[in-house]
């Protein structure tokens, strides 16, 4: 029985002693995942200068002023609450908005890109000194980065250091696979540098024009699909001026209505979006 006693005595000491010592959870909370979508988008949309709680806090506030107003307008507090959430996510609708038409215009940009540097090695430039001078002769909406790049590995000397932050800076699929590629060339050396820049600038061209050609057919399926999400609330926002009528929905049976109609929405609009689209590149080489 003693043994027992002292078997069971060290089995707890040594539990307890594990939970201290053993390594914590290292999975990123719900706060964590919700912050680190929101760097992404915002670098995603090259917005600069914003952190991700003060854009979760326009978010936030946006969807609070628009359930006031709407509150205010209809007395109706189901009316007020469906709009506040759709109001909140606003923001998020135009970063992803403005990211998808930034995506769209480096696509069409990199293989100019990829013959700048090209025709710089060709002349006798490093390929450090041909990257830094995409940044004055290179298309103007990727000079920036580039010109930064230019400085930090003047500054640094580091060029595998500086390609990781002008990777941060363009937060672009393409952009990776491009800086990859470069950086693996540069690594290896040897003469077929050309070579890989012709044929990556051949690759780039024909994805980009690829793509473009799904994107123009798929629109219109697109654009149906918000219209006919969006007629349905903008109907019920005319609604609202008419107290008599809204004043219908101030009710469990009115607010249910309103939460499954929503639910229909999201869902319907959801489902379209997922049967037209197109597999958006990630960025898989971070």
């Amino acid at each position: 029985m003693g043994l027992l006693l002292g078997l069971v005595f060290g089995i707890g000491l040594l539990l307890i002693i594990w939970s201290f010592v053993s390594p914590r959870d290292t999975r990123p909370s719900a706060d964590g995942r919700l912050t680190t979508r929101s760097r992404d988008l915002l670098a995603a949309a090259g917005v600069e200068g914003v952190t991700p709680a003060a854009f979760i806090g326009a978010c936030a506030i946006t969807g609070f002023v628009a359930f006031v107003l709407m509150f205010l307008v209809s007395a109706t507090l189901p009316i007020g609450v469906v709009f506040g959430v759709m109001a909140g996510g606003l923001p998020v609708a135009l970063l992803k908005s403005r990211a998808r038409k930034r995506l769209a215009e480096f696509r069409e940009l990199w293989p100019d890109v990829v013959d700048n540097v090209a025709s710089a090695v060709r002349a006798g430039l490093s390929l450090s000194e041909a990257l830094a001078q995409v940044g004055e002769r290179g298309p103007l909406p990727l000079r920036e980065p580039f010109r930064r790049f230019g400085s930090d590995y003047a500054s640094t000397g580091r060029f595998a250091d500086s390609l990781d932050r002008l990777k941060a800076r363009l937060a672009d699929p393409v952009g990776d696979r491009v800086i990859e590629a470069l950086r693996i060339a540069r690594e290896v050396g040897g003469g077929d540098l050309g070579r890989l820049l012709r044929s990556l600038s051949s690759f780039l061209r024909d994805d980009a024009r690829t793509r473009s050609e799904l994107e123009s057919r798929q629109a219109w399926s697109v654009n149906g699909a918000r219209v006919a999400v969006a007629a349905p609330w903008l109907v019920l926002a005319m609604l609202s001026f008419q107290g008599d009528v809204i004043q219908r929905y101030n009710s469990p049976v009115g607010a249910l209505i309103i939460g499954i109609g929503a639910v229909v929405c999201v869902v319907a609009y959801r489902l379209m979006l997922r049967i037209g689209r197109l597999p958006e590149p990630e960025r898989v080489l971070r």
